[in-house]
């Protein structure tokens, strides 16, 4: 499996299952209706674990730009590898977010608010303030790209190494998964932490393209939070973690 189909196949499940949790619980007439925010986040954290442990051993599993250049930024990733992986990332993302909708597509046509509909597919902030919500993508992201490269093997720590190799790893799933949990459950309040740009950047353009009825704005005014507020925590993690290590 090459590095490509590898990120495209890992992101796709992840979007897949992630938010197929969120339509679980936010749309109507679903078994999990209504089920709350810990059902969320475990469902995403799950997701993650599925999805990392999946195609790990093929591309190191970033399913994240945020990852990808966290990574290149800390010296442990190939800087011209970057963009096949977050082409596949976008693309994956755009993929898992469609069969997701596509699943619950009865539940979509049944839920009146449109709200919950974009919430199917992208971030929102729980209060809108620019700065906050800017901060809290970014502090979310942070602690993501740190954690994963704290959790890589000590002999990858000590630059044996191949761009490949580095990752979050197989054995790096459950950790890493646990690790999203606990931002979903600490810190995802205030915005729904896509701490990932791909995760909101391409089901938000799903849900400008798919025909579903009242979906309402897809709302690119906000957009551009949950693509830099990651983008900028995951390259201060990338940075901040090649430092202690000089």
């Amino acid at each position: 499996m090459t590095n490509f189909t590898a990120e495209f196949i890992g992101t796709a499940l992840l979007l897949l299952l992630g938010n197929g949790v969120v339509c679980n619980v936010v749309l109507n007439q679903t078994k999990g209706n209504n089920a709350g925010w810990i059902v969320i986040t475990a469902g995403w954290g799950v997701a993650v674990f599925v999805a990392v442990f999946t195609v790990a051993p093929y591309s190191g599993a970033h399913l994240n730009p945020a990852v990808s250049l966290g990574l290149a930024i800390a010296g442990v990733f190939e800087w011209s590898k970057v963009p096949i992986y977050v082409l596949a990332q976008i693309l994956g993302a755009a993929t898992g977010t469609t069969l997701a909708w596509l699943m619950y597509r009865p539940h979509v046509e049944a839920t009146e608010d449109s709200g919950a509909k974009l919430a199917i597919f992208a971030t929102g902030p729980a209060i809108r303030q620019t700065t906050s919500n800017f901060f809290s993508e970014l502090i979310g992201t942070f602690v993501l790209v740190f954690a994963a490269l704290s959790i890589a093997p000590p002999e990858l720590k000590a630059n044996e190494f191949s761009e490949v190799e580095f990752g979050l790893g197989a054995l790096g799933a459950l950790p890493v998964g646990l690790v999203v949990f606990a931002i979903g459950m600490s810190l995802g309040g205030t915005t729904g932490y896509a701490i990932n740009p791909a995760r909101d950047l391409a089901p938000r353009i799903m849900h400008t393209l798919l025909p579903i009825s009242n979906k309402g704005s897809s709302e690119w005014s906000y957009s551009w939070i949950p693509i830099i507020g990651p983008i900028v925590g995951g390259v201060i993690a990338g940075a901040l973690y090649t430092f202690l290590l000089s």
